[in-house]
């Protein structure tokens, strides 16, 4: 069963694309992060919705409310290294590769029958507490305005 608002968050570690460690403990010493786990890199809906948090990312990068911005799937580091080179993406992808699907299942949206993460969003405040999740039919693009606004709230 997925997370709900009021929950605490899981902490984790995981490498990124580029082998650095994740650390979502770190993270929130920062900022307010929003999670986002999504199926499969080189996926059309994935693509889509990576470009649009992307996006996010850079005019987040802007402002004075800082929000972290961790997309995570199962595939390994290095096929999100080579994902994050080819879509020209600087977003922190976080590799739950091994154990497989740890942290897709401790926010209860890891698929075991398909072995994929579904497409779950969690906003997480700075105090690690899950302010908002919600999950999504794995064919359905996502809007992340929502979580925007509320993560920047949550910074302010």
């Amino acid at each position: 069963m997925i997370l709900r608002p009021g929950d605490r968050a899981p902490d984790f570690r995981v490498p990124d694309q580029f082998g650095s460690t994740l650390h979502l403990a770190e993270a929130l010493r920062q900022s307010a992060v929003i999670l986002v786990f999504f199926p499969f890199a080189f996926s059309p809906v994935c693509g889509d919705e990576v470009r649009a948090l992307e996006n996010v990312r850079q005019s987040l990068a802007t402002e004075s409310a800082p929000v972290e911005i961790i997309a995570m799937s199962v595939d390994s580091k290095y096929t999100l290294a080579a994902w994050s080179q080819a879509r020209e993406i600087g977003l922190d992808l976080g590799s739950d590769f091994w154990p497989h699907g740890e942290v897709a299942r401790s926010y209860g949206v890891f698929d075991a029958d398909h072995g994929v993460a579904e497409r779950g969003v969690f906003v997480i405040s700075r105090t690690g507490t899950i302010v908002s999740s919600r999950q999504v039919p794995r064919t359905e693009t996502r809007d992340f305005t929502a979580d925007v606004a509320q993560a920047r709230a949550l910074s302010r």
